[in-house]
C-alpha cells in the first residue's frame, strides 16, 4: 500500500513482509526533515514494521545540525522499534551521506538488535528482501504506479 500521509516521503507498506519503504520526495529542501522523521517513527510503530528500507539516494546531503538531531533523537527511537532488518540503499558516490550514516550507526551500535544491510539501489534491496516470497511483482508494480 502506498502511503502519502507524510509529505516529504513517498512510502510503501507491505504487511506480509512487514516492510516500510521510503523515498525522499522534497528535493533539496530539508527544513521539514525532523518533523517528517518523527512522523515516520510513529508510522513504523503503528504498523509494527519489521523491515525499514530507506532510500538514502533520494535524500539531500544531511546537514550537521540534522545529523546531530538524528543521533540524539531519532536513532535512539529506531532501536526501540521491533525491526528485524534496517536496509539502506545508498550509492557509493553519495559519500557525504554515507559518512553521516556510518557515524549514526556507530553511535547506536551497542543497542542495535536488528540486522543492517546496504545496497546501491532500492531495486536490488527489494529483490533481496522479497526473494522467495512471491511479493516482488506486486511490490514493484505498486511502486511504479504511484
Amino acid at each position: 500500500m502506498i502511503i502519502s500521509s507524510i509529505p516529504d516521503f513517498r512510502l510503501q507498506h507491505d504487511e506480509v513482509l512487514g516492510l516500510l519503504r521510503l523515498e525522499w520526495v522534497s528535493g533539496a529542501a530539508t527544513h521539514t526533515l525532523r518533523a517528517s522523521a518523527t512522523q515516520l517513527l510513529a508510522l513504523a510503530r503503528e504498523r509494527a514494521v519489521r523491515v525499514l528500507l530507506l532510500d538514502m539516494n533520494s535524500v539531500p546531503n544531511i546537514s550537521l545540525e540534522d545529523e546531530w538531531w538524528l543521533g540524539a533523537h531519532w536513532m535512539p527511537e529506531i532501536v526501540r522499534l521491533p525491526l528485524a532488518h534496517l536496509i539502506l540503499a545508498i550509492d557509493s558516490t553519495r559519500l557525504h551521506n554515507q559518512l553521516a550514516i556510518d557515524a549514526l550507526h556507530d553511535l547506536i551500535k551497542p543497542a542495535i538488535r536488528f540486522e543492517s544491510h546496504y545496497f546501491d539501489d532500492t531495486t536490488s534491496a527489494v529483490q533481496w528482501l522479497a526473494e522467495g516470497s512471491g511479493r516482488l511483482p506486486a511490490l514493484q508494480a505498486e511502486w511504479l504506479a504511484r
